[in-house]
């Protein structure tokens, strides 16, 4: 058992300590900084939070996503064929993004997250996986003003981010984790989505991830099994009834058991992630199970964020000791 992070950190420390991030993006917003300073600020609140999940003693852990506006803009603003709209609600959170427009072909013409993850490998005393949104989730909000049918806008993304995957790959990424919370939202496109997910994992040799959150995959399981996914993200939180639905047919992958929940400060017990380990391992062995929050740790303040980890950490020694 490994565990690990879905991919997203508080970015904001708790009082008293100074919130440097969001004053250094509205010093920049006001002209009163260089961009060259945002990234430095950047770079260091990175630094901050990949020791604090290995302080936590989580095993794979990821940047933090902290140069993220979100997980749409992020990527759209680098790639071609996009503009950038108004804020709009990310699912049911109480979270806002930009909403990418496409106006043009949508084409990937560099390197997106390939320096992301090359600065925290060389500032992380543990092993650091990629992240990317998926092609479906960007295209589900966004705006198509292009593209003939949704089909055609989410393949061009998906040939888009296979450029971005071989570029991790090509860095030295072992893991890429792909994040796809919206296909749960639109089950019906579940014969698109495994389409774009067959061109977006196209000749990517390392291993490949697939997360899930806010929902479950009833009615797409165990079709989603067939995904070219070594690893499949599940929430068991929001998505409470993945307890049922992975009983139903044999889990053929690994499982990413996100039972960390990552939306609410109230705290687990590690006797509670002990018998929730207890229970998921009557479908997947204890070994092919990376433990990790039910989604991103954003929603959280960074104290509770961390010591949910802590808590984590803890019941996954204590259920190797167990359980074998």
């Amino acid at each position: 058992m490994i565990t690990t992070v879905v991919g997203s950190y508080p970015k904001i420390p708790d009082l008293p300590a100074p919130g440097r991030w969001r004053t250094a993006v509205e010093k920049f917003q006001r002209g009163e900084i260089s961009e060259e300073e945002l990234r430095r600020v950047e770079d260091e609140v990175t630094v901050e939070v990949l020791a604090e999940q290995a302080e936590a003693g989580v095993d794979l852990v990821t940047d933090g996503q902290i140069r993220w506006e979100d997980g749409q803009t992020y990527f759209a603003r680098r790639l071609t064929g996009f503009s950038i709209n108004g804020l709009q609600r990310y699912f049911d959170t109480n979270v806002y993004y930009r909403e990418p427009v496409a106006e043009g072909e949508v084409r990937w013409v560099a390197p997106i997250t390939v320096r992301d993850f090359e600065f925290a490998r060389a500032n992380s005393r543990k092993p650091v996986k990629p992240v990317i949104t998926g092609p479906y989730t960007i295209a589900r909000l966004s705006q198509n003003k292009y593209y003939p049918s949704l089909r055609e806008f989410v393949l061009a993304l998906a040939r888009a981010l296979n450029q971005e995957m071989r570029a991790l790959e090509a860095a030295g990424a072992e893991i890429i984790q792909v994040d796809e919370p919206a296909i749960l939202k639109h089950k019906e496109d579940f014969p698109v989505f495994a389409e774009a997910m067959g061109v977006l994992t196209e000749g990517v040799r390392a291993k490949k991830a697939l997360y899930t959150y806010f929902g479950d995959v009833g009615g797409i399981y165990p079709a989603i099994l067939d995904l070219p996914f070594e690893i499949l993200g599940l929430d068991f939180v929001a998505g409470y009834r993945n307890w049922e639905v992975v009983f139903t047919k044999p889990f053929t992958k690994e499982l990413g058991f996100g039972i960390l929940d990552g939306r609410n400060t109230k705290m687990e017990t590690v006797d509670q992630l002990i018998e929730d380990l207890r229970r998921i391992t009557q479908v997947v062995p204890l070994e092919r199970i990376y433990l990790n929050p039910s989604c991103g740790l954003e929603f959280l303040p960074r104290r509770v964020a961390k010591r949910k980890l802590e808590v984590m950490v803890q019941a996954a020694a204590r259920a190797r000791e167990i359980f074998g």
